[in-house]
């Protein structure tokens, strides 16, 4: 099942298997593009779908140097060169848009205060420049509590995102609504202690969410459109939060009668626990559309999730980073390539594009 044809929305697959979005740091400072980071997607065209590491929607939206941005002109001409790649070797690319709330610094932001559903700060950090040269991770300031105004003008930022995705030529957008970031922060009690329509019951925490998405799916199609949580991780929050996973239900029940590409869990990573099948049902009886799940699969779990119906695509992060021909290597029972984490995030193509590949249709594209 794992190498069979899938539909995903109006987006034909080659298999169910996805490359998940994985932050790699190689744009400019201004979030532009370079022909390494063509090249690394050009090469891992043979997954069923990629999802591009997280792009900015904006600049008080960037958390972290280096990221490639979707918002403006430069930035849409470097993802176009992406997509007319990837489009060429047979892939399909969805863009995962980005908003990192208060995990951010004002040397981040381009000197704006970062933005939260209530002024508190949180524990993860950002990566930027330092004042005297050089770049390090950044504690928190405390974020600026967002306005009815900032909502909706972010709501309007993530709808021109995914206008600027199409125009860059993807295949459909996935929102970024997990990992604590901005999406998270507004549906976590310890950092929402708002008292409007935004925040206090689970109602109110998602609505920023549901909201968000009903306006990029009004912006360029439901079946382009899909979203990505986390209720069983911990990331910027000392505590786990037990609420998530009844407001991950929720979310997900709200934006069912949407017809939306898919929703993608991201799990087994950074503080997590593990996810009970009960709630993997509960999910299929509120969810009718494609479930993406993400969580350091080995070949052999990815398809034990399939066939117990938990999941219609399986997303694989670090093992793409290092085996761009893994579909090839998995049909083959090929011994996988061993990653250089040293590599992961910054520098150029080294670690990045100049993996050994041994799937002859992929050869070309060797470095």
């Amino acid at each position: 099942m794992l190498f069979s044809n899938y539909t995903l929305g109006n987006t034909a697959l080659a298999n169910r298997m996805v490359m998940a979005p994985m932050t790699r740091s190689r744009a400019s400072i201004d979030g532009a593009l370079n022909d390494d980071i063509v090249k690394y997607y050009q090469q891992r065209a043979t997954a069923g779908l990629i999802i591009t590491e997280g792009a900015p929607i904006s600049k008080v939206g960037r958390g972290y140097a280096f990221t490639p941005g979707i918002y403006n002109q430069e930035q849409i001409d470097g993802w176009k060169k992406v997509t007319s790649a990837v489009h060429a070797e047979g892939g399909k690319i969805f863009i995962q848009l980005w908003h990192v709330g208060r995990v951010s610094h004002p040397r981040i932001t381009g000197g704006e205060q970062p933005v939260a559903p209530s002024a508190v700060k949180g524990i993860n950090k950002g990566f930027g420049p330092l004042p005297e040269g050089g770049y390090e991770f950044l504690e928190q300031e405390t974020p600026r509590a967002m306005t009815k105004e900032d909502i909706a003008s972010t709501q309007n930022d993530f709808a021109q995102a995914a206008k600027n995705a199409m125009e860059a030529g993807f295949d459909g957008v996935e929102i970024h609504s997990a990992n604590t970031y901005l999406f998270e922060q507004f549906m976590l009690r310890s950092a929402n202690k708002r008292t409007d329509e935004y925040g206090g019951s689970q109602e109110n925490r998602v609505r920023f969410l549901v909201e968000t998405v009903e306006a990029v799916a009004q912006a360029i199609g439901a079946e382009k459109v899909g979203f990505r949580l986390s209720p069983y991780l911990v990331i910027d929050d000392p505590d786990v939060d037990p609420e998530m996973p009844s407001l991950a239900l929720k979310a997900v029940e709200q934006l069912s009668q949407h017809n939306l590409a898919y929703v993608h869990f991201s799990e087994n990573v950074a503080t997590w626990r593990p996810v009970p099948s009960s709630f993997r049902r509960q999910v299929r009886e509120v969810w009718k559309n494609p479930i993406i799940i993400a969580g350091r699969h080995t070949k052999e779990s990815a398809q034990d999730m399939l066939d117990l119906g938990y999941a219609d695509l399986i997303a694989f992060g670090e093992y793409y980073i290092s085996n761009p021909d893994l579909v090839y290597r998995f049909k083959e029972n090929l011994a996988l390539n061993a990653n250089d984490r040293s590599t992961y995030y910054g520098g150029g193509a080294k670690g990045l594009t100049d993996y050994p590949i041994s799937d002859p249709a992929v050869k070309h594209l060797q470095v």
